[in-house]
């Protein structure tokens, strides 16, 4: 009886938390609607989606947020495919192949990535990257759209990483064994057995690095110039992000309502990719 009463009590504790983090989830969606909705009524949708100019501070205002929609979309593509690749690679090689030694030296090293400030990264890209940019390719600045991959590609890393070992690790020892009686050699049964079993969880870890990518703000804002320019590889950009935390402080009346547009659209958008990516992972589960 006691022990049904404890089962009972646990489950009751862990429905709440799981209540409870619906609704921050349900009160941040009312929030950002109630205090965005406003300005894309006052500005109009059209207008604030897809127009090419933002002067929120001039003395005819603008408020198109395309250049920074367009920045987002690209900058998060860019590091996804620099960063995804790497990060999965060395993961397979760190959970099937690597010695003893060299796995815990490079884990220990990814641990270190994961813990490092989004700030410290936007300061080492902005006195290393930055100027390395504008050396190699001779370009008047090298704060840019592609600074901006790199950092990004870099800070996905350790999520990426961390997650997909796990999910190798936990693929049963026997599938790898059958791969190998069969004939198969290992990188055959790496690739073809283990990450196939490890699916789900690599693109568990795919979706982390999406979300750190498009969420993050700091980093991206010292290495990319945030200036509001159609977005090109070698030009100052700004993002979604650095959009709202530039101006944030000193923002009133309509700029204000129009950061907080940009919030939603923000918001609206991570939900938009999260919602397909367990579109197709549902549907390749079911493939």
């Amino acid at each position: 009886m006691k022990k049904q009463a404890f089962e009972n009590f646990i489950y009751g504790v862990f429905l709440l938390l799981g209540l409870i983090t619906v609704g921050c989830v349900l009160l941040i969606t009312v929030y950002l609607i109630i205090s965005g909705i406003p300005a894309i009524r006052e500005i109009g949708l059209f207008k604030f989606l897809f127009g090419k100019t933002w002067a929120s501070t001039a003395k005819t205002p603008q408020f198109g947020i395309l250049p920074f929609i367009l920045t987002s979309i690209y900058g998060t593509a860019g590091a996804i495919a620099l960063g995804v690749p790497i990060g999965f690679l060395t993961a397979v090689y760190l959970a099937k192949a690597a010695p003893p030694k060299v796995k815990a030296v490079v884990a220990a090293a990814v641990s270190v990535l994961a813990g490092i400030p989004s700030v410290v990264y936007g300061l080492v890209g902005m006195l290393v990257l930055v100027p390395g940019i504008r050396s190699i390719f001779h370009v008047p600045d090298g704060a840019s759209l592609l600074a901006a991959i790199v950092v990004l590609a870099v800070m996905i890393l350790p999520s990426i990483v961390n997650v997909s070992i796990t999910a190798l690790e936990a693929v049963p020892q026997e599938y790898e064994d059958a791969s190998l009686a069969l004939g198969a050699t290992p990188t055959e049964t790496y690739f073809r057995v283990s990450v196939p079993a490890a699916r789900s969880g690599i693109a568990a870890a795919v979706v982390l690095g999406v979300g750190r990518a498009i969420g993050e703000a700091m980093a991206v804002m010292m290495v990319s110039g945030n200036v509001a320019n159609m977005p090109s590889l070698f030009q100052s950009v700004r993002f979604l992000t650095t959009a709202v935390a530039s101006e944030m402080s000193y923002s009133s009346g309509l700029q204000r309502q129009a950061l907080f547009s940009i919030a939603l659209v923000l918001y609206l958008f991570i939900l938009l990719i999260n919602a397909a990516l367990n579109f197709f992972l549902k549907r390749s589960k079911e493939a």
